[in-house]
């Protein structure tokens, strides 16, 4: 009888190789792209510098009501590490399957910023943040369309802000 775990080690390393040839045949590269943005804490990224083209970042502006969307937040001290962030939202709800389409009334996403660099694009109530040395650090919150302009009411932007200090 054959040793089926040595026939798996060879499968695997002549499996990958031609993977890895047939991916450079066709031209594939493996160099990626910036995820920090996504990353969910550790450094800031400076969001003004990114490539965001064809994207329209206009205000979307909502009236003034009792069906108009709200935001607060609360930073919660990590017993571990860091700080978890909870968004509390009213009349808004979290579209993650919904970005860069139409922008839906009271549907969208949010962004989260410590001083002043975006740290992530957010799809729920709750967001850890790491990575912040010791210190006084502004945490800004504010909510967004599917087109990720910022959402007004009434010509205000749904924006909340938190100074925290970090030991």
């Amino acid at each position: 009888m054959r040793n089926p775990i040595a026939f798996l080690f060879i499968g695997l390393f002549f499996g990958t190789g031609i993977g890895f040839i047939w991916a450079g045949s066709l031209g594939v590269t493996f160099d990626g792209h910036d995820h920090a943005e996504h990353a969910g804490g550790g450094a800031a990224v400076d969001h003004a510098n990114m490539d965001h083209g064809g994207m329209d970042h206009s205000p979307v502006n909502v009236p003034a009501g009792p069906n108009a969307p709200t935001l607060a937040m609360v930073l919660h001290k990590d017993t571990m590490s860091g700080l978890n962030l909870e968004i509390q939202t009213t009349n808004f709800t979290f579209s993650p399957e919904t970005v860069n389409q139409a922008n839906i009334t009271g549907a969208g996403h949010a962004h989260v910023y410590a001083n002043g660099k975006k740290l992530s694009r957010v799809y729920g109530n709750w967001f850890h943040i790491t990575g912040l040395p010791a210190g006084e650090h502004t945490i800004m919150v504010e909510l967004n369309a599917n087109s990720h302009g910022v959402i007004q009411v009434d010509g205000k932007p749904l924006q909340v802000t938190q100074t925290v200090t970090i030991p």
